[in-house]
């Protein structure tokens, strides 16, 4: 028996790169945005504490599909009028930048509590023996707490960036031709919706364990030199 995709296979191959660049991007951009959130959050300062934790409330407060959509309708007004300052009257925000935004925006959120957690989880004498040293609070943060916080980190990042694959399929309702975009116009030409959705779920599938792979290397790679004590 062969799968017949009715020549859609090159058009959902695309889909898969353009779902990789989108989670990849969104990655990016989340990454700093919960870096900075978690800063915030930790900070001995109460404004950056309040906008720290507003961020992350109200972010992951609203669906993921909502954030997409107000971001790319919500900014035509913005753009429009960016575009006729700049002289550029079609400019707009892309599907692929809109999603990015919106997806990074929500990693953000979440990815803030994980930092949070283990910049709180790293043992208080260790920025004190950096102050013993003589060391400032910057070299304190990036020589001391960082490297700590990654290692601790990994495992919950990893579970948000699988859980981040899977949502790039919402960039579809804003026309962006990722893997559930270029099913959905296979299905409607081929009139096989359970062929190419069951293709669909394989891909994602598949991403997910490369992502696995991938996370496992990564702690793996952070936790050398650290001894695992057993439960």
């Amino acid at each position: 028996m062969t799968l017949d995709l009715h020549g859609f296979g090159p058009a959902l191959a695309a889909g898969t790169l353009m779902t990789i660049k989108l989670a990849l991007s969104a990655l990016a951009v989340g990454l700093v945005l919960g870096l900075l959130g978690a800063l915030a959050r930790t900070s001995p300062y109460k404004p950056l504490q309040w906008l720290g934790g507003t961020y992350s409330t109200i972010v992951r407060g609203v669906p993921e599909l909502l954030w997409v959509l107000l971001i790319y309708f919500g900014t035509v007004n913005m753009m429009r009028a960016l575009g006729e300052w700049l002289g550029i009257p079609d400019l707009e925000l892309s599907a692929f930048a809109a999603g990015t935004i919106a997806l990074g925006l929500c990693f953000g959120s979440y990815a803030t509590e994980v930092f949070r957690g283990a910049i709180l989880a790293i043992p208080k004498g260790h920025r004190e023996a950096g102050m013993a040293l003589g060391l400032s609070k910057g070299r304190i943060l990036w020589r001391l707490i960082l490297p700590q916080m990654w290692r601790i980190a990994l495992p919950g990042l990893g579970n948000l960036f699988m859980i981040l694959m899977k949502d790039t399929a919402l960039v579809s309702v804003i026309g962006l031709e990722e893997i559930m975009r270029r099913s959905q116009i296979a299905v409607t030409a081929s009139k096989e919706p359970f062929t190419f959705y069951m293709v669909a779920a394989f891909i994602y599938l598949g991403l997910t364990i490369l992502a696995m792979i991938g996370m496992h290397w990564l702690e793996k790679r952070a936790g050398r030199g650290f001894k695992r004590s057993a439960a």
